[in-house]
Parts: structure tokens; sequence; C-alpha cells
């Protein structure tokens, strides 16, 4: 028997040579592959063959990623040093293009600029480690401000520019800033909290003249002005920080409480935009078309990173259009875009047009791609390749969809396993809090169980770091300890996913968001994404509310509609399409729902406000179970459903 199974693992070796034509040194890592599979099982041989290109495919980027990175961490190089070395080589290139004005900014222009942004950090006094908030709407002059900064040690943190009032001031008091720079369009929001800011906080505003008497008002200085005189040649600064040091503050999107700033470090954004340039195929004389915020981690280091790191030219649009998008691929001939959350499912929402069948667009980088329109979405507009990803600004378990698994949002090896140390463990359904065996350490997960995404922390290796936020106690939160062993510590995600025999991971939904109605578990997540297809790509949320005398909670959609709603027809599609437990109890129609700026769903307030009948535009419904249909939730029937009369 031992005889069968090596000559099966030796053909199985030159089989996938064979099949993979790759270098000696890959060859090797795959017999090694299948010799630790030599005395499985004959299903566990099956699933490595599955799996052992798609692995190796993923172990040459990480070679090819890691490899530089312990370079730049050895001659402490910083994300200012490795794009001087881009300008370098193609100075009059296009780096940055302003869709909204058609502005085209050359690499050399666009260090100038930084420069001058750096000398002007200087003149006001600031040294390393300051910070400076930035609070504008996506243009390539937020790109020269983060980056100048940098190039003095000064650290950037990017502010949502929808926020306002109280989120405005707590983005700022946390980020501890000197000063802050604001565009000219953000100047009524500034003048409702000016009197709330800290007195010593300076303010500067980008976009207006000098001449005008809103900067006057507000007692800010206009910083086109003062950029305008700086010099535009490299200062003579000597940078104390290394790879591993603070570059800026990203913001997470609150869609549970208030923002926490995370901190990236310079490696952590080598990092996120090198695994995307190298996994995905993008080109160094890519175009990529860039539509979502620069205050997000997406936006700003995987998509401006491509320009910074790799030479890549980017265009920058201020605001995601999906009327607008495959016209200006068209425009500027992009051939790679990124995309996040409901980008994808808001262009298929859009009527045909021509110009989707005459881009140039190859590549489609991003995560939150939702597995029901994933198809419709690369079929209709002929996108060859979707690199899908998940992360997080701040996780250190990150996962990439190397081959292009339709679905799936990365892959953990199964030959492997141990070597990308990320794992999914079991939690409490109740609460989500992780469970632990008889020694203390968390249970893991079998191919199809559901849990929670965690990955090991080692601050030696830049692949593990967790940086964490400037809040000590929201860093202390997001580490459990004695997991794989006993003494290590993890990053826990937040994040319920789900992995198949072959290692293929699934996005099913934030812990916090699963609820358990008629001893099933619902996954929001998946009930949204079948009612939005169900409803032509609407906006939808999903959600868990109590009801009186009830165990667990019977699930509530939210449907953004302003046309005649069938509601027969509707319920009649949801049971052919859902099972019983994650039908809808419970209906709210209303003329939006509530998005961030990087179009996560915002919840609590829907929550908050449950299915009490309200005074509005709106509507809401309640799925009488023996009448079999939906009925207008009025007061009486409210009482009813709260004292437990209602049919459930």
């Amino acid at each position: 028997m031992h005889l069968m199974s090596g000559a099966i693992a030796l053909l199985s070796v030159f089989g996938a040579v064979m099949l993979l034509s790759l270098p000696w040194l890959c060859c090797l890592w795959a017999g090694l592959g299948l010799f630790m599979v030599w005395r499985g099982s004959w299903r566990f041989i099956y699933v490595a063959l599955c799996t052992i290109r798609r692995d190796l495919m993923c172990l040459y980027v990480i070679l090819r990623v890691r490899i530089p990175m312990y370079r730049h961490l050895h001659n402490r190089s910083t994300i200012p040093d490795l794009f001087a070395q881009i300008v370098k080589k193609h100075p009059d290139k296009p780096a940055l293009i302003y869709e909204a004005t058609g502005e085209v900014w050359t690499f050399r222009e666009l260090q100038q600029r930084c420069y001058a942004v750096a000398h002007w950090a200087l003149a006001q006094g600031w040294v390393e480690g300051d910070v400076v908030a930035l609070y504008m709407e996506s243009q390539p002059s937020v790109v020269a401000l983060w980056l100048g900064l940098a190039m003095v040690g000064v650290e950037a943190a990017f502010i949502n520019h929808n926020l306002r009032q109280q989120s405005l001031l707590h983005c700022i008091s946390v980020s501890r800033a000197r000063a802050m720079v604001l565009g000219m369009e953000m100047r009524e929001a500034v003048s409702e909290v000016r009197d709330s800011l800290q007195p010593d906080l300076l303010l500067f505003i980008s976009g207006g003249r000098d001449d005008e008497e809103e900067p006057c008002r507000l007692r800010v200085q206009n910083l086109d002005t003062l950029l305008n005189r700086s010099p535009k040649h490299q200062p003579n600064h000597t940078l104390k920080k290394d790879f591993n040091d603070r570059l800026f503050y990203i913001y997470t999107s609150g869609t549970t409480g208030m923002p926490k700033a995370a901190i990236v470090v310079h490696s952590r954004y080598y990092r996120i935009a090198s695994f995307g340039f190298h996994s995905f195929g993008l080109r160094y004389d890519d175009i990529m078309y860039n539509c979502l915020p620069l205050y997000h981690s997406a936006g700003t280091i995987m998509g401006v990173g491509q320009c910074l790191l790799f030479g890549v030219t980017v265009v920058v649009r201020p605001k995601f259009s999906a009327s607008r998008f495959w016209d200006d691929c068209v425009k500027h001939s992009c051939t790679a875009i990124i995309y996040i959350g409901e980008v994808c499912r808001y262009l298929l929402a859009q009527p045909v047009r021509s110009s989707e069948a005459h881009h140039r667009v190859r590549v489609a980088i991003g995560n939150g791609l939702r597995p029901s329109v994933w198809e419709e979405f690369a079929k209709r507009f002929r996108i060859q390749r979707v690199g899908e990803f998940y992360g997080a600004t701040e996780c250190n378990c990150s996962l990439i969809n190397i081959d292009g698994k339709v679905g799936a949002c990365g892959f953990n090896s199964r030959i492997l396993p141990s070597f990308y140390p990320i794992r999914l463990v079991r939690v409490q359904e109740d609460n989500g809090e992780l469970l632990r065996d008889p020694q203390g350490l968390c249970v893991p997960c079998l191919p199809g169980e559901t849990g929670m995404l965690v990955g090991r922390i080692n601050f030696s290796d830049p692949l593990r770091r967790f940086d964490g936020y400037v809040d000590k106690e929201s860093t202390n939160k997001k580490i459990a300890h004695n997991v794989f062993k006993m003494g290590d510590s993890c990053y826990i995600s937040g994040d319920l996913l789900v992995m198949d025999e072959f290692g293929y991971m699934y996005f099913k939904d934030r812990s916090g968001d699963t609820f358990r109605w008629r001893g099933e578990n619902v996954s929001t997540t998946e009930v949204e994404g079948v009612l939005s297809c169900l409803l032509g790509h609407a906006d939808v949320a999903v959600y868990g509310v109590c009801v009186p005398g009830v165990e667990g909670k019977a699930g509530m959609a939210a449907v953004s509609h302003t046309d005649h709603f069938d509601l027969d027809a509707f319920l009649q599609s949801v049971q052919k399409a859902l099972p019983s437990y994650a039908c809808p109890v419970f209906l709210r129609l209303m003329p939006s729902v509530d998005t961030t700026g990087t179009f996560k769903i915002q919840k609590t307030r829907l929550q908050r406000e449950g299915y009490k009948p309200r005074e509005s535009s709106e509507k809401i419904y309640f799925l009488n179970s023996r009448a079999g249909c939906y009925e207008a939730v009025t007061d009486e029937l409210y009482k009813d459903i709260i004292e437990g009369r209602a049919c459930l």
C-alpha cells in the first residue's frame, strides 16, 4: 500500500511539473507538498492535486512580495524612497489624471508638488510624528499632501468627507492633529463645528482664493498660496523613520459605532499594494480607473499604491458615478478598475450603454463582490479577470482569490495549512465569543463549518504585524490569546467565513449581523444578496429585530424602492429563493437605505427604530404567516405583535 501511494505521489509530482512548466524551486515545493500527503487519505491526495497549481501560484506571489519587503526593511526604506525610484525610471510618464478637470500630473510633477508640501510642513515647525488631518474630496492634491508630509515624517489622518458635526469632531480629536487641511467644498461642514475645535488647531484651505470671504471668516490660511511659494526641490531633511514606522491613519467605516483610526505603517502600505500588483496580473503600462474615496484603503493604497510603487497611471474621479463609469474608462483607455462593496451591483443596475462594449478593461480588483452578481458582472462587461481579495486596513489575515474561483474571497492551502498562519475558529452562536477546548485553545473549524477568521501576530514579520489603532483599548479588543497554541496572540477579524474542502474561503457575515430565528442561523449578507437580485440590484439592508416573548430575532429587510411595489409577487419570489426561516418577517420600504461613503449599509438606526409604524412616506409590513401575505403595520397591529397576539 505504501509503495502504491509513493508511486502515485511521484507520478503526481511529475505531472505537476509537466503541467506547470515551473522553475525547479517551485517544483521542489510541489514535491514537498505531495510528499506530506503521501500517507494521507485518497481524498486528501485528490484535493492536493486539484489545488497544487493554485498554491504554487500563490507561493510565487508571496516570494515576489516578501523578498523585496525584507530588502526594504534592511535598507530602512520608506514609501517616499520607493516612489523616488519610480520617478527616476519614467519621470515624464503620466502618474495621476484628474477626471473632473482633465489635469494630468507626470511622476516628476507629482514629486515636485510633494516637495512643496514637505517644505511647507517644515516651515510650520512640525516634526516627525506630528499629525495633519486631511478633510477633502478625492483629488490628486490629496496624494501630494500625504506623500509630501511623509517625506518629513509627518503623518496624515484621512477623514471621511461625508462626516459632519459630532462624527467629524470625534475623528479630528482621535487623530490628535496639530492642523487640518480642508477642501473648499468642506468649508460649510467645518463652519458648523469651528467653535468646538481645539483653539490651537491650525486650519488650511485648498481650492480657494485669497480674496474670498469664507477663509477669513473661518480663520484659515490659503494652502494653495503657501504651496505656490514653496520650493519644488527635495528638502534637506534626513528622515529617521523606517519601513515599520507609521505612515498615516485610515478610519474604519463606523458602521457599528464611532470610526476608529487604524495605523498604517510603510510596510503595510507596500504589502497591500504589492500583493494587488503581483496577484492579479497588473502591468507597468496599465491605466487604472479609481473612483473610490481616497480616505479609504482601497482607493489610496490598493489604487494609488499601484502608481507610487509600480508606475501605473491612475485616473482619479472625485465620486463614483454608475452612469459615467464606462464612458470614463473608454475616454482614458483604462485597462484596470478597482471596486469595493456594491459598485459592481450599481453598474449592473444601469441600462445597457454602448461604452460598456467598447472599453479596454481586462481586470477588476477589489473586495466585497457578492457571489450573486459575480458571473453576471464579468459576463456583461467582458471582464477577463476578477481579482477579489479579503482584508481590512488593519488586519494581518488578508486573503487573495488568485485563480478567480467564483464567489471566493481567497483561500488557505490544504497541503501546507500552517504556511500562512490563519484559521477559522468556532464561535458561540449567541454572543460571537471564541469557543475553547479543554486545554483552553480555540477550536478550529472543519471544512463546511462557519467560523471566525483569525491571524497569528508576529511583529518581527512585516506580513504578520498587527499595528492596531490609535486608541489602545480598541487595539486590545481585537487581540485574542492562546488561539493556535498556548502563549500566542492573534488578530480577531470579526468576520464569519466558511472554507470548503479545497481551502477556498467564502465570506458569510459580520459577527453580530448574523441572527438566529426558528432555530437556524440567518446570514444577513446572503439574504441581502438574494433580495437585491430579485429587486433588480436595489439597495437592501437585512437585520434581526426582537419580538417580545419570541426566542431569537425576526428578520427585517429595509428596501430602497420608490416605484409601485408588488408585495404578493415579491413574497412569492422570496419564498422560492430562500428557506422559510430566512424570509423577512418585516419589510420596510423607504426612498433610500443609509450607506457609508464606501457603500456599506448603515444598520444601526434601522435596528434601533425596528418595526414601529412611522409617520412618513415609508411603509412597514408584517408577514402574516397564517394569511400568507404581507400586511401594513398599523398601531393596532404593532400592539398585537408586542403583546404576542399576532401570528408569527
